[in-house]
This record gives structure tokens, C-alpha cells and sequence, in this order.
């Protein structure tokens, strides 16, 4: 049943019910909200509990949208009141927006919730190499750029492999936007590199040469993808092939090759980075939620560890699962979100938002 036939329904037992009954339902109908639609429930009023339930439905279904920036046309996922407060979602390596498809849902009904794909992933734009250059500092533009343009001014960040660079660069030069971080497998110690995995990649770094291109080449292929989703998983039967098989596809592009290529060669241009971004975290101490699976061997515990040294006001979490850890403990860390937001972010909004209020009115 759409909404206007509950509008309906309920218009046509108005006049059975009185001034005050119509009133109550006059107000769920225009409010639009689940209390709204409770209060009616509440009050036995007919097609009241169907518009309760049309309107959590709308709150949490996810919408796909493209807006442009520098250009580009960026793809993203969103869902949530528009005047909620915002959690952007900032994916990894090789993933996409795709990765938070669940987990956009189980929040959407108390935030606003955007999930982006950066250029070169998912549905957005993929320019070639020769006409953007794909470094980190670039795609956190994009990623600044595309905030702006979908009208998100303050945020928690989500950030996941990838996005742990790009929304750090935008966290430790916008301090002021950021409402608190939510880091899943996202590396900003040094102690996250460990050479086992990293020493090709650390290598290229210093000696981009067509031999060792040709060796991370190997980190494209559906063997490399299925093993980050697989592998450090405690129950594989729990991980969608969806997920790597819709990766690989987006690898196996044309062109994509070189632009993931690219963003290996630049991955070096992170760890200097790292001394900044943790004085950012000692200086404005973001309230931190860490979700971290503890059986990856990409981003190892060693790199979740360091957060406790530099946080104060952090949750702190490792799961028994793998790289993807959404995968297999989605419903797990989205409770463990909805907790952290409202014990510990929704405070320190308001908490700031008072100060403001005292501040610029000269009140107590």
C-alpha cells in the first residue's frame, strides 16, 4: 500500500472518529515519522500502523545517486533523515560503496548515512591515468569536494584500508568538520606495515620498476581478491562471492589495472604522513570507535594497537574475522556503531553545540 492510499483510508474514517481523533491523525500523517505513527497506532486510529511502517521504510531505504565533482561524476549510496547527523562512509581497496550495503540499513534511521565510490571505483567516473592523477591527496579532494557538494559540512568518518589516508588527510587539515571516527582495518601507524605483506609494495615505492609492477599486478587477480575476503575469516560460508566477484569486475576494466597501479606507487606518500595525523588525534581527540578484525594480514592488530596511545576517548574492539570484517560481522559492529554514536558522539555534538550557543549569546 503506497502512502496515498493510507492517506486515504485514514481520511475516510475521520469523520467517525471526532475532532480530537482526526487531529491525532492529521499529525501522524503530516509528521511522517515512526512516533508519529505510533501515537496514532496508540490512539486505534485505522491505516495508522501501515503509515508508521511507509514511513521508517522511506527513512532507511537507500537511494543511489551521482553528483558531480571537479567534473567527475561520483556515485553514492544514501539513506537517512537529511538533518541526522552524518556518517561517511569511506571504503577500501578494491572495493566500493558496495561494501557498506548492509550495514547503510541497520543505521539509516537515526543518521544520515553517504557512502561515496571514489573515481576509478564502483559506479563513478574512471578517468584514464593521463587525464587525473590518481594519488591519495587527489581522491581526498574529490572525497572534501563531493562533502560539500551533497551538503554533508560535519561527519564521523567510516574509514576502511583506503579510506583511512584519504579521510585522514581531510580530518587532520578540517579538524572542525569531524564528529568522531569509526576505524575498521584502516592504518595510520607504522606499526600496520609489516614487511611480510608490505615488502614488494614498500620496494616499488623506492624503485618503480616494470619488474616489480609486474609482481603487484598479481594483487589484481581474482585469486588475490577472493584470498583478502576469504582469508582471517572464522566462518568462509558467511562471505558473499558477490562481494569479490563485483570487486574484480571493477579491477578487470579496461584501464583499471594502471590506475590501481598507481595508487600503490603513491600509497608512499601515507606513511610520512603518519606523525601529522596522530598529532591530530592527541590534539582534538576524536571520540574513536575501533572495529578491527584481528585475523588480517594486510593491516594486522599491530596497526590498531596505537590508537589507544594517542586516544582518549576510544571503544576499542577486535574481531575474529578477517580483512572484510563487514562481511561476516556486519550486524556485530553495526550494533557496536549505534552505540558508540549515541553514548559518545551525540553527547560531544551537543555538548558543542551548547558551548556555541553560551558563547555567542553571552548565556549559562
Amino acid at each position: 500500500m503506497d502512502r496515498r492510499e493510507v492517506k486515504r483510508g485514514a481520511t475516510g474514517s475521520w469523520s467517525k472518529m471526532g475532532a480530537a481523533g482526526a487531529m491525532v491523525a492529521a499529525l501522524a500523517l503530516a509528521a511522517g515519522t515512526a512516533l508519529a505513527g505510533a501515537e496514532a497506532v496508540s490512539a486505534g486510529l485505522p491505516g495508522a500502523e501501515v503509515q508508521m511502517h511507509d514511513a521508517i521504510g522511506d527513512v532507511s531505504t537507500v537511494r543511489y545517486k551521482t553528483v558531480k565533482v571537479n567534473g567527475l561524476d561520483i556515485f553514492y549510496r544514501e539513506a537517512g533523515p537529511a538533518d541526522a547527523p552524518v556518517i561517511l562512509l569511506l571504503h577500501g581497496f578494491p572495493s566500493s560503496s558496495h561494501m557498506f550495503r548492509d550495514l547503510i540499513p541497520q543505521l539509516a534511521r537515526e543518521y544520515r548515512v553517504i557512502a561515496p565510490d571514489y573515481p576509478g571505483y564502483g559506479n563513478s567516473a574512471m578517468p584514464k591515468v593521463d587525464e587525473f592523477s590518481y594519488t591519495f591527496d587527489n581522491l581526498a579532494k574529490v572525497v572534501d569536494g563531493f562533502t560539500r557538494a551533497v551538503g554533508a559540512e560535519k561527519f564521523t568518518i567510516y574509514v576502511q584500508d583506503y579510506g583511512a589516508p584519504i579521510g585522514y588527510r581531510i580530518a587532520s587539515g578540517q579538524p572542525e568538520r569531524v564528529q568522531g571516527m569509526i576505524v575498521q582495518n584502516g592504518n595510520a601507524y607504522v606499526e600496520g606495515l609489516p614487511d611480510g605483506f608490505w615488502a614488494p609494495l614498500k620496494e616499488f615505492w623506492k624503485n618503480p620498476t616494470p619488474e616489480l609492477r609486474t609482481q603487484l599486478e598479481g594483487f589484481l587477480t581474482l585469486d588475490t581478491t577472493k584470498w583478502q575476503y576469504l582469508h582471517g575469516a572464522k566462518d568462509a560460508e558467511k562471505i558473499s562471492p558477490d562481494a569479490y566477484l563485483m570487486d574484480q569486475a571493477g579491477l578487470d576494466r579496461p584501464g583499471n589495472k594502471d590506475i590501481q597501479i598507481a595508487l600503490f606507487k603513491d600509497y608512499g606518500s601515507n606513511p610520512p604522513l603518519y606523525p601529522q595525523w596522530q598529532e591530530y588525534f592527541r590534539t582534538h581527540q576524536p571520540p574513536t570507535l575501533i572495529v578491527w578484525g584481528k585475523n588480517d594480514q594486510i593491516f594486522p592488530p599491530a596497526g590498531a594497537e596505537p590508537y589507544k596511545r594517542d586516544l582518549k576517548n576510544i571503544d576499542f574492539h577486535l574481531l575474529d574475522t578477517g580483512h572484510f570484517a563487514l562481511e561476516e560481522m556486519g550486524d556485530v559492529i553495526a550494533q557496536k556503531i549505534k552505540v558508540f554514536m549515541k553514548e559518545r558522539v551525540v553527547p560531544a555534538i551537543a555538548a558543542k553545540q551548547s558551548a556555541h550557543v553560551e558563547k555567542t549569546t553571552g548565556t549559562k
